[in-house]
């Protein structure tokens, strides 16, 4: 981003202007979640890593926004995207 600006080519008759802006590139997910079977009772981790730390997440369960709750933990840690599923 500290490349975007103004630029000129001055030929003291004559002058070029440029203006360059620079877009961030999309946040991707490197690797994705892996299926999981758990007995019942027990906790399950399911985890993604991303492109870019501290991005906003959201996480989903059958098209459903999962917030933080006693069933639900959600975490991150660098790139790394966490949902424990408790129980």
């Amino acid at each position: 981003k500290t490349d975007a600006g103004l630029y000129t080519c001055d030929i003291g008759t004559d002058v070029a202007k440029s203006k360059v802006s620079v877009q961030e590139k999309p946040t991707e997910v490197t690797k994705q979640l892996e299926d999981k079977t758990s007995q019942a009772g027990q906790d399950i981790n399911l985890s993604c890593e991303l492109s870019k730390p501290d991005v906003n997440i959201r996480w989903y369960k059958d098209g459903k926004a999962i917030r933080k709750s006693q069933k639900y933990d959600l975490q991150q840690e660098g790139t790394r995207a966490i949902l424990i599923i408790r129980d």
